[in-house]
């Protein structure tokens, strides 16, 4: 019997919430239980694995973020608009460490191919991109580039991984304008005709 009021939303929400408290690896269907005080076998008429309920919270995440992304870019181009998402990205990871985890896992492709939070983000920063006159190929390799950037950044500054004096944010405010350089002198692939 399902017990009342647990629903999928709520059960991803709360795993959410833990991967926050306690960190995205940590999210167990046993943790989630004892958060609800039931036997893990009443969760999984709600979710089939903890694969599926890993997913479900990436998705989540991955919805919010972009969310707050989407919020910060309107109406503003070029090295404004990169400056809002970039922004807005490491926010997003820093206020939701566990919730961020939660973005960078692998999901099935056949799930991003149908989640509306995948095709936002897609339109989204490529829509950023194509202000710097991007196209294909290059606008993949410029994600990547973004992605690997703001990742990276991200995880060294969680992990306390720049000791050096200078201020964290001036330094995360030159890598945004590094990058603003590179996008704008682009070397751009050569069309094959």
């Amino acid at each position: 019997m399902v017990r009342a009021g647990l629903t999928v939303g709520r059960l991803v929400a709360a795993a959410a919430d833990l991967a926050d408290e306690a960190g995205f690896e940590n999210v167990t269907v046993s943790a989630l239980a004892r958060r609800f005080g039931v036997k893990d076998a009443s969760l999984y008429s709600h979710v089939r694995s903890l694969r599926e309920l890993r997913t479900r919270v990436a998705l989540l995440a991955g919805g919010e973020l972009i969310d707050r992304i989407a919020a910060a870019v309107a109406g503003r181009a070029g090295r404004d608009a990169l400056g809002a998402f970039a922004d807005a990205y490491r926010a997003y990871a820093r206020e939701h460490p566990g919730r961020y985890a939660a973005t960078q896992i692998r999901v099935d492709q056949s799930l991003v191919a149908t989640s509306p939070e995948f095709e936002r983000t897609a339109e989204i920063t490529y829509g950023m991109l194509r202000g710097y006159g991007l196209h294909e190929p290059d606008l993949t390799d410029a994600v990547r580039l973004l992605r690997s950037t703001f990742h990276g950044y991200c995880l060294l500054e969680a992990a306390g991984g720049f000791g050096a004096p200078r201020d964290v944010a001036a330094s995360w405010a030159k890598a945004v304008d590094a990058l603003h350089t590179a996008l704008t002198h682009w070397p751009r692939e050569e069309k094959t005709r």
